[in-house]
Order: C-alpha cells, then structure tokens, then sequence
C-alpha cells in the first residue's frame, strides 16, 4: 500500500487531472502532472508539473523518478509511453487496459465475452465491407471511427448505403465500426472502483442526458428499475474483472424501449457521469481513484443524497454566478480554463435536494437562468 505522504503522476493535465490532484492533495499524497500546456487546469494545483509531450523519454524518466505510482485521466495517451512507465512504477489502469477501452471494436468483444450485449456491430475497413456490414446491423445504423472519437465527435447516423459512403469518405476512411441504431428509452452509467488485489465498489447508476453528443445531465438515482440497476452494476463489474482491471472504470449502458441493457462503451478513468460523487456521494471518484491506485480498499460509494449534475459549457460564458451561488443546495465546480469556446467543459454544478424530483427542479431552472 502507498500510504499519504507518497507521490502520485498523472498523463494529463485536463479537468479530470486537477480533481485527482486536488482529491490527492485533500488525502495527504503529492502530485506530478505531465502535459505539455503550461497552463492546464491540473497543472496550476498540482505540486510538480513536467511540462512535455507524451510521448518525451526524458519527461517520462523524469516522472518515474519521482512517482511512487502513476495513473492517466484519458484513453488516448500514447500505449509505449504507458508500458515504460509500467517497466518503472505501478500505473493503473495498465497499458492493455486503456488499448481495449480505446478501440470499439475491442471493447465490444471483448463486453460481448463477458456476457454484456452490445447492439449488432461490424468492422468496416473498406467499401467491400458496407454490405456484409448492414447485413448484420441493419438500417438504420450508427457509423463511428473505432479510435478516438468522443462527446459525439467521429460518428454519423447512416440510413441508407450511399449514405455509408459518404460517411466513410468524410471519416477519412479510417478504420470503423457500424452498429445497429436501437430505439432507446433513456442512457445510464456505472462507476467502478477496482484495486489490484481485486476489491470492488459500485455506484449506483446515473441517468443521463445529452445534446448534441454531449453530457448535459445526470440524474441520481437514475429513474430506472430496480432489476435494471442490479443488473448493469452486476455486469459492469464483470467486465472489471474480465479485463483485470485496476482504476476508475465508467460502463455506459442504453436502454431500449422494450427494456433490454445494451452495452454502449466504457472509458478508464473518472467519468464525467460521475462527478456527481463529488458532492453526493461518501467517496468520491477521484478519491476512489487515489485509493485504488495506492493498492488501498476502494471507499464507501453510497449516495447520501438525491443529485443533479449539469455541465457548463462555453457556450454560456460569460456566466451570471450569482444566478448559481444564491442557490444553498448548489455546489459549483470550475476547472480553471483559460478560454472560453462553444461546446468546451468548463465546469459543472451538482444541485442536491431532498428529492430526485425537487433536484431535477431546481436543476433545471437554474441552468434556464443561466
């Protein structure tokens, strides 16, 4: 165990960065952020900050010398860089972790062996893959790059196959993944936290709601049933040991009008879904995520109150704060970004009340208001 006092690196030094590096600091441990933005958000409240790229053999040296062990905040850090990492120190979540939960591909399949259910899928590597592809998924279809790509970004929705190929063209054709197009009720998601000695906890699922292929809202206790909960907690940590995971894992789910669970993807980090656990649950992610890395016993993941937890995007700013602040069940979140864009996070608001239906409530009209 990696007791308060060690030292703990991160790849990144976005949003999901500086909550770890604030979590680990309230903890008592010290933190380095490798990234190359001298002015990312985690770089600013961490103890040390290498400022290079991923992929630099003197940065990644560097941060091996001084971490007593190391984790990532996104998927899309370089494998190579990881691995020399691993060679060194603990990371969590491993290299062959991260490579799964990068590829869609991947992660379906290797969902599908853990006994998950993902909707009808296909490779597309080529044109001569269109119609063997629709036969299996069907029309209407989702087509999605199977790397990178994420907050709705490198997918299109597919009707007919003239359509497919425009869509592969504007993908670059790329390497690619075709899905059947379920007809949903609602979005959910689990959290996880995993140690490497194979201890577990579960958070209760979140509800949630995008626009525009981005996190706008969730919602917790998630208004789903009871059987379905169990369920999707139950199956997302079956995936969890599937993989031998150790970290923060998010499992998100859809489901279909005739109430089946459908696998959608997983990310290997704290999830913006679960920021609500900032403020409404015992523990929350980015503590789990201290925790588990540091081979400790994963924290309480109880709810202590109804929660909602709506993003703020650049597209609000600039923002009227009093219209947050003047609210006592409203805990506001800021990352600390320099510029202000269209459809960037810049923070988030949980809004706890005593209800799921007063939270929603009020919620909402203060995100109207604003």
């Amino acid at each position: 165990m990696l007791l308060p006092g060690s030292t703990l690196g991160v790849l990144g030094g976005g949003q999901l960065g500086r909550m770890f590096c604030m979590a680990a600091r309230n903890m008592g441990y010290r933190t380095v952020v490798l990234d190359p933005d001298a002015k990312s958000p985690a770089a600013v409240v961490a103890d040390q900050h290498i400022q290079a790229d991923y992929t630099s053999s003197k940065a990644l040296i560097e941060m091996a010398d001084l971490c007593d062990a190391i984790t990532t905040e996104f998927e899309n850090v370089p494998a190579e860089s990881l691995r020399f990492l691993a060679s060194h120190k603990p990371v969590h979540p491993s290299a062959d972790a991260v490579a799964i939960a990068r590829h869609r591909i991947q992660e379906k399949d290797y969902a599908r062996n853990a006994g998950l259910s993902p909707a009808p899928y296909a490779l597309i590597r080529s044109a001569e893959d269109f119609e063997p592809a629709i036969a299996i998924t069907g029309l209407p279809a989702i087509i999605k790059t199977t790397t990178l790509g994420y907050d709705g970004k490198g997918q299109q929705i597919i009707n007919d196959l003239q359509q497919l190929a425009t869509a592969f063209n504007d993908l670059a054709q790329v390497e690619c993944v075709l899905e059947r197009k379920m007809d949903l009720a609602l979005e959910i998601s689990v959290l996880l936290a995993r140690n490497a000695q194979g201890e577990a906890a579960c958070y209760p699922p979140a509800e949630n709601e995008h626009r525009n292929g981005i996190l706008h809202k969730s919602t917790v206790p998630a208004r789903v049933d009871e059987a379905i909960s169990a369920k999707a907690q139950a199956q997302a940590m079956g995936l969890a040991d599937k993989i031998n995971y150790v970290g923060i894992l998010a499992v998100e789910f859809f489901i279909t009008t005739d109430n089946q669970l459908i696998f959608n993807e997983m990310a290997p980090r704290p999830h913006n879904s679960g920021h609500y656990t900032m403020d409404a649950a015992v523990v929350s992610q980015f503590e789990q995520q201290v925790r588990v890395m540091c081979g400790l016993p994963p924290g309480d993941t109880s709810l202590i109150s109804p929660v909602v937890m709506i993003n703020l995007l650049g597209d609000l700013w600039p923002v009227n704060w009093q219209t947050c602040l003047s609210n006592p069940g409203l805990k506001l979140h800021l990352y600390g970004k320099q510029e202000a864009r269209p459809g960037r996070k810049m923070g988030h608001f949980n809004l706890l009340a005593s209800d799921i239906d007063t939270a929603i409530q009020v919620a909402d009209d203060v995100f109207k208001r604003l």
